[in-house]
């Protein structure tokens, strides 16, 4: 069949209940509970199973979640290091076992080029072809775009211009010095790393979270876990929308479970310097507000801390971990630069580590707001049978992390299910 330019119209691959786009995590734990609830459904990959995570992460990357919390429905971390840090590569072997042992149907290179709503469902265009589905699982991800300031255009030519998902290794950076614009979890491994391949590193600091990776004898994350934060539900919250904005924590897996922070890429050489405000005329501004945020930071880790001491006293298991603990407040430096010229040629590569956005510009449906943010209830959009999964804080404060695909997944399946159920409930009576 020929449509109206000439070309010819890709097949109808066929029909589907649901389709799941994305392969990683999230996608392949909603696949398990759809499976477990009878509902028959496609993983649709534009590349291979955890193709994120194989693609577009650096070689040195390792999880900030302990091996312990690994974990997707009905199999998780099954080695003899439960407090270390999986890398990429131990994690990609993770999700390609787990993927075999829930005999998950997934389409690889397939990418959906757009979903558009239907009298009784969606249709799926994709690179291969077309499927009609009933319900769709948008699982493709958090970070699929790195976020740039407005002003990122303004950098000089001939300075070198990268994203998380560019960098790879110091080796492959031009020589000289760098500025790493980001100061949570990612902005301060890769200036950490690229401090200690030689180059001198500039850090720009804005608002960020502040953790230890061990506190009294723990990993941070167990007594969050302890303290049940992080399974704090998104309706829990005073201003959700603001929760899911917070960046990500100042910590980094190591065998060393050693602390990543302000205090250490200050000892290590690294110049602090405050957010970056804006790029003119080759010259870079600085906030000045860079002591009021390492502050701001330090109070709501200690406050994190005190929160801690206290569920451990109440509990009465103080002889089951160390006496509670003191961290030096952040040292931000007694002068604050509040500008740097471009045009000295002393720095030689900008790494924006700014954050990341999903990519929605496939999605046909009007769920998304005035700033192409997916508009959703815990992961229920208003199009009916439209779901998300993966998003930062989307169901609870643990959602974006691996181990919170599973309840998460669990929830999304049960109402998918019963969507369906309903549909068909309600046309069986149309029929009658």
């Amino acid at each position: 069949m020929k449509i109206s330019n000439g070309q010819t119209r890709p097949p109808v691959v066929g029909d589907v209940t649901t389709i799941v786009i994305g392969a990683g995590q999230a996608g392949l734990a909603a696949s398990r509970c759809l499976d477990e609830r009878g509902i028959d459904h496609l993983i649709l990959e534009r590349g291979e199973i955890a193709n994120s995570w194989r693609k577009e992460r650096w070689q040195s990357l390792k999880l900030l979640t302990p091996n312990w919390q690994t974990v997707l429905p009905g199999h998780g971390y099954q080695g003899d290091n439960p407090d270390g840090f999986m890398g990429i590569t131990e994690l990609v072997s993770f999700l390609d076992d787990y993927a075999r042992r829930i005999s998950a149907p997934i389409v690889t290179g397939t990418t959906v080029e757009s979903v558009s709503p239907m009298d009784d469902g969606y249709r799926v265009n994709t690179n291969r072809g077309v499927w009609h589905c009933r319900t769709v699982v948008m699982a493709s991800g958090a970070f699929n775009i790195p976020v740039l300031p407005r002003f990122a255009s303004a950098l000089p030519t001939g300075i070198e211009s990268l994203t998380p998902h560019d960098y790879r290794s110091p080796d492959e950076m031009a020589e000289g010095g760098v500025l790493v614009v980001g100061a949570s979890a990612t902005g301060l491994q890769l200036a950490r790393e690229i401090q200690q391949s030689g180059r001198p590193v500039t850090l720009c600091v804005g608002e960020h979270v502040r953790l230890p990776r061990r506190y009294r004898g723990r990993d941070i994350l167990h007594w969050m876990h302890c303290l049940g934060l992080l399974d704090e539900s998104y309706r829990e919250v005073d201003d959700i929308s603001r929760a899911r904005r917070v960046p990500s924590a100042q910590l980094v897996g190591s065998a060393s479970h050693g602390d990543l922070d302000l205090n250490s890429l200050t000892r290590a050489g690294v110049n602090l310097v405050g957010r970056m405000a804006g790029l003119h005329n080759n010259k870079v501004q600085f906030s000045g507000a860079l002591s009021n945020v390492c502050k701001m930071g330090d109070l709501k880790m200690n406050r994190l801390l005190r929160s801690i001491d206290d569920w451990i006293a109440e509990k009465g298991e103080d002889q089951l971990s160390m006496p509670a603990e003191e961290f030096s407040a952040t040292n931000s430096g007694s002068k604050q630069a509040l500008s740097m010229s471009l045009a000295s040629g002393e720095i030689k590569s900008v790494v924006w580590a700014c954050g990341f956005r999903p990519d929605y510009s496939w999605l046909k449906v009007p769920v998304l707001n005035r700033k192409n943010q997916l508009v959703h209830d815990g992961g229920v959009t208003a199009s009916p049978g439209l779901y998300a999964m993966g998003l930062p804080f989307m169901r609870r404060r643990k959602s974006s992390f691996i181990f919170g695909a599973g309840d998460d997944a669990r929830d999304i399946s049960d109402h998918l299910a019963a969507y369906v159920a309903n549909s068909v409930a309600a046309r069986s009576i149309a029929v009658a």
